[in-house]
């Protein structure tokens, strides 16, 4: 009796079991259309842009060389913060110079007064020429004076050089930037246009910024404008990206589009134009340049709404006649984390972007209107 009550008991767990199965294989059967999130495509101007490495370059640098030679006496600046172009760098000891200045001053003193002599005889000369003067020695004293007028001029000069020099005592910034720190201490001799620079100098406001674009890409984008896929106005905006990843506050310029093609790298050399009035940029810095060349028309697909197959083919889902219809797309590259779509998709169609778990194709859906924001969240789209 036992043995045939446990048989009972299996026989009800087993019809139990059976149930459930049942049960659940009824919820996993589709009931009616399956809903979907979709927007509607649409072709738009879509901006033509390439990111390029880069390095930052001064605006101006100058080294800083004595055109005399001294005893260092001052360092007049602090390393590191700002001069003005004409401000005093360094001072050596005026002396000898000042000495020299001296003795050319005398000199043009007496070359003054020999040209006074000279022309006082040259003009009793030719008062007195006939009676007492002869026409030779009326030409001697002219010659003479020639010789005065020439004695002063040249002591003239001497007496500029010596100035010059000992103005050059004071080693003045030829340009605006920032001193480096000083290669000598006060009390090191210095000699004239010696070959290591005292310091140097570094204008940081604006900067140069200097990449390579591809010889063969430029002429990719030369062909699509004339073909007329491309489409320019004749400016390229520059935006910079820091080695954090932040975009930089302020959009540069090209100043040297590049005319020479790297023998070694294939690449066209291109220098851009950054202000810099923080100086968060710089000299040596490395950089990367985003470049606008111009704007295509085509259709955005989100990224989030397409599959890449392990052959790199691109496809997402449209709804064609109530049903999921997977398309192949061709992209020319991104913007804004979506694909620039030329063929695959029309403008018009409704693109799946929600409820693509398990999609297969031919699947019948309820399409309801869904919006995507800049980070890649869908959100069902608001009426009104």
């Amino acid at each position: 009796m036992a043995f045939g009550q446990a048989i009972l008991r299996q026989a009800a767990l087993a019809l139990l079991l059976a149930g459930q199965a049942l049960a659940q294989q009824g919820e996993r059967e589709p009931q009616g259309p399956r809903q979907v999130g979709v927007m509607v495509a649409a072709e738009q101007d879509v901006p033509y842009t390439v990111t390029l490495p880069g390095r930052a370059i001064a605006f101006q640098q100058t080294g800083i060389r004595p055109q005399v030679g001294g005893e260092v006496l001052e360092i007049a600046y602090d390393p590191g913060k700002p001069v003005k172009a004409g401000d005093v760098l360094f001072r050596l000891d005026p002396e000898t110079l000042a000495a020299a200045l001296a003795a050319a001053e005398a000199a043009v003193a007496g070359a003054e007064a020999s040209l006074t002599q000279a022309q006082n005889t040259v003009t009793r000369y030719r008062r007195l020429e006939g009676s007492g003067v002869s026409a030779v020695e009326r030409a001697n004293a002219e010659v003479a004076l020639k010789q005065a007028e020439a004695g002063l001029k040249s002591a003239e000069a001497a007496r500029d050089a010596a100035r010059l020099s000992l103005d050059r005592t004071e080693i003045r910034s030829p340009i605006a930037g920032v001193p480096d720190v000083p290669q000598v201490s006060v009390g090191d001799l210095v000699t004239a246009s010696q070959s290591e620079a005292l310091t140097t100098i570094t204008q940081l406001d604006p900067i140069y910024v200097d990449v390579s674009e591809s010889s063969a890409r430029l002429l990719r984008n030369r062909a699509r404008i004339d073909a007329g896929q491309l489409t320019t106005n004749g400016k390229t905006p520059a935006e910079l990206i820091l080695e954090t990843g932040e975009t930089y506050p302020g959009s540069g310029r090209i100043v040297s589009p590049g005319i020479l093609v790297s023998t070694t790298t294939g690449t066209v050399p291109i220098r851009l134009r950054f202000d810099n009035p923080q100086a968060l940029i710089l000299p040596g810095q490395f950089l990367r340049v985003r470049l606008t060349q111009g704007s295509t028309r085509a259709v955005l697909v989100p990224q989030r709404a397409t599959r890449r197959a392990t052959d790199g083919t691109l496809t997402a889902f449209v709804v064609r006649e109530g049903k999921a219809q997977q398309v192949t797309l061709s992209e020319q590259g991104s913007w804004n984390n979506s694909w620039i779509v030329s063929q695959g998709v029309s403008p018009g169609e409704q693109l799946i972007l929600d409820g693509l778990q398990d999609l297969r194709p031919g699947t019948e859906v309820k399409t309801v209107p869904v919006t995507i924001d800049a980070e890649g969240v869908v959100r069902e789209a608001v009426e009104g």
